[in-house]
């Protein structure tokens, strides 16, 4: 039997703001090598001998990205699965078995969350190997990290007897993050595991569990499944029938209920990369016990986490501090407070501001754009498009754009006339007039574009042709 791969990339990683925004949340960022987080859990699973090709499920907002990051490692999903809201993991796990079935009727699913540091891959495989095992004989296998400190944040998972000859152990209990004097007594008793959230079941054992312990779940999820559609390289579940699934956890769905539960035990050097001070944990130090990254420079600092993303960042005499910059917005926190990120982005939002929600390089299925300056009625972005790369055929009714070539060879059409624009070159759009951007070079399509007119929002756009299927008005 060949595992299938399940890659989970949800949610919007908050606590890791400014970085993480709900446009390009963590899991899609190289927080932990030059890789996105994505790419990372996606080459854990890449063996042919072991491995089907991976299952990706995502929000549609983050297909394109998502897509071009898998195509940049030579990745073809098995299928990318496009949920019309998010609905937590259960629903998810139930759209893969369905797929994976399609499949193979023997399939076994090894479900991955997108955003999980692993820094023993050798320790991962071989439980892998071992959850393989198990779950061909109908357990639902999840793995417990050997726990390191008395951690907070992480649920627990209490061992029960040893299952025959396996390293499994059945699972005695399921915890809730405790508190810090009840998880150090978790440390000091053993047989306490932090809960990793990743599970090997097969396809069949955990839909039928499913249909035993919540039903409503399994049953509109095939209905999802049944009437979903294919839609270039992603496959869109159904959106009336998904949205009638309950909102819940493999946890708290099946895995509390089921008799046919089992952990792994694993020290793999596993962390869920939660905040900044994860990643001060697990980055490399200098002596004075900085993590640096970005364009830094430091006098009599210690034991801080500082990242530059875009401009320098200078520190005096700081201790124990959390410091991200990232263009648009600087983030300072004591590193034993950065859970409460989570309640400054709540903040940022009750503002009427876009900082939490969106960044100021905009990423599209073409490349990408960045905000330069903007004023009253005006406004100045740089494009980059990708080689080969289209913008849709569109027209704006608020607004006239003014296109600068500052690298590469630009392909326009504006009104009827198509022609091409050098280096140094322009061309202007007035209003109401279909235009397109194309590059249609092997290198990058630098452009600065001037816009101007009484409104400026990414709304104002009619797509009349589009080559990544987008909605015709908006996004």
């Amino acid at each position: 039997m060949k595992v299938f791969p399940v890659i989970l990339s949800g949610g919007v990683g908050s606590r890791l703001w400014p970085t993480s925004r709900a446009l390009y949340p963590k899991q899609l960022l190289p927080l932990v090598s030059e890789r996105a987080m994505l790419q990372e859990t996606a080459a854990r699973v890449v063996d042919p001998a072991v491995f089907a090709a991976p299952m990706v499920i995502s929000n549609e907002d983050h297909r394109f990205v998502i897509a071009a990051q898998m195509q940049e490692m030579g990745l073809k999903p098995l299928a990318h699965v496009l949920e019309p809201e998010g609905r937590n993991t259960a629903p998810a796990a139930a759209a893969a078995a369905e797929i994976a079935l399609q499949e193979d009727e023997d399939a076994i699913l090894l479900i991955l969350p997108a955003d999980h540091h692993i820094g023993d891959q050798a320790a991962f495989l071989s439980a892998v190997s071992a959850g393989a095992a198990l779950a061909r004989d109908g357990r639902l296998v999840t793995f417990g990290i050997i726990p390191t400190a008395p951690e907070t944040g992480y649920g627990y998972i209490r061992e029960g007897a040893a299952i025959g000859e396996s390293r499994g152990r059945e699972v005695a209990t399921f915890v809730e993050k405790p508190a810090a004097a009840i998880a150090q007594t978790y440390l000091d008793e053993g047989g306490y595991y932090w809960n990793a959230g990743i599970f090997m079941f097969r396809a069949e054992t955990i839909l039928r569990e499913m249909d035993t312990h919540c039903p409503d779940i399994p049953k509109h999820v095939r209905d999802a499944v049944t009437l979903g559609a294919r839609d270039n390289d992603f496959f869109r579940l159904e959106a009336t029938s998904f949205a009638k699934c309950p909102s819940d956890s493999i946890d708290y769905a099946v895995m509390e209920h089921t008799r046919s539960a089992a952990v792994i035990p694993v020290d793999m050097d596993w962390s869920d990369i939660g905040s900044w001070s994860a990643l001060w944990e697990i980055g490399g130090k200098d002596k004075a016990g900085n993590v640096i990254s970005g364009d830094v420079l430091t006098v009599d600092a210690e034991n801080s986490y500082i990242r530059a993303e875009n401009n320098l960042v200078a520190a005096v005499g700081i201790r124990d501090l959390v410091i991200v910059e990232t263009g648009d917005v600087v983030m300072i926190s004591p590193r034993d407070r950065v859970q409460d990120v989570k309640a400054l982005v709540q903040k940022v939002a009750e503002a009427g501001r876009t900082e939490h929600h969106i960044h100021k390089r905009v990423y599209r299925p073409w490349g990408y754009y960045e905000g330069l300056d903007e004023g009253e009625r005006h406004q100045v972005k740089h494009l980059m498009v990708n080689p080969g790369a289209s913008l849709s055929l569109q027209l704006h009714h608020k607004r006239a754009e003014h296109w600068v070539v500052v690298k590469g060879e630009a392909l326009v059409t504006v009104g009827d006339k198509v022609q091409t624009l050098k280096e140094n070159e322009s061309v202007y759009i007035p209003l109401e007039t279909k235009h397109r951007l194309e590059n249609p070079g092997r290198e990058p399509l630098s452009i600065i574009e001037v816009q101007s007119g009484s409104y400026l929002g990414e709304d104002d756009i009619v797509r009349f042709d589009d080559v990544y299927g987008r909605v015709p008005e908006g996004s």
